[in-house]
């Protein structure tokens, strides 16, 4: 969903809009890694920047979006019976499957983007190492994010009472102070 001049982000009000949102951002820092890998084994200022703060929303900001999920949507999502729910609920257990997988993959980034920062330089085995973890992070969110985006969130939304997506909201927030 692209950014629009004038619409109002979305808040805590409304959790799964705000996670959809989380998902812009997680697309947003793969593509930079992707480019600081396409720029050369050496970090210039710029990529550097660019480096240090997708490498920092992925060990910051991410693990929240991912508790979001696990700890305070899918447990609200699973109390309820229906069809519909069954069967977006095997879906949201690879959902959790997937942060797992994407977590070791984002170990493995950090690891190698760190000492790239340390370095300002990287060999060649371990650029491919980084290049190979990115491109698996890119698949992974790719399928993750449309499922989520097309099926769980509208889903939660028609389902969660007001009050619980309020609950949400306001763990979601907690989590960020």
């Amino acid at each position: 969903m692209p950014l629009q001049i004038g619409q109002k982000s979305p808040d805590f009000s409304n959790p799964t809009a705000l996670m959809s949102d989380c998902h812009r951002r997680i697309e947003m820092f793969l593509c930079t890694l992707r480019k600081v890998d396409d720029g050369g084994d050496e970090l210039t200022t710029e990529s550097t920047r660019a480096l240090d703060a997708a490498l920092r929303y992925f060990r910051e900001a991410a693990p929240k979006h991912t508790k979001d999920e696990e700890e305070s949507l899918f447990p609200r999502m699973r109390k309820r019976k229906s069809t519909e729910m069954t069967t977006v609920m095997a879906e949201m257990d690879r959902l959790e499957r997937d942060h797992q997988v994407a977590q070791a993959l984002h170990n493995e980034v950090e690891q190698i983007g760190e000492r790239w920062l340390r370095q300002a330089t990287i060999n060649r085995a371990e650029r491919q190492r980084f290049r190979n973890a990115v491109g698996k992070l890119e698949e992974i969110y790719r399928e993750h994010i449309e499922l989520e985006d097309q099926k769980v969130f509208p889903l939660a939304a028609r389902v969660l009472s007001a009050d619980e997506q309020r609950e949400v909201g306001l763990e979601m927030a907690r989590r960020r102070r």
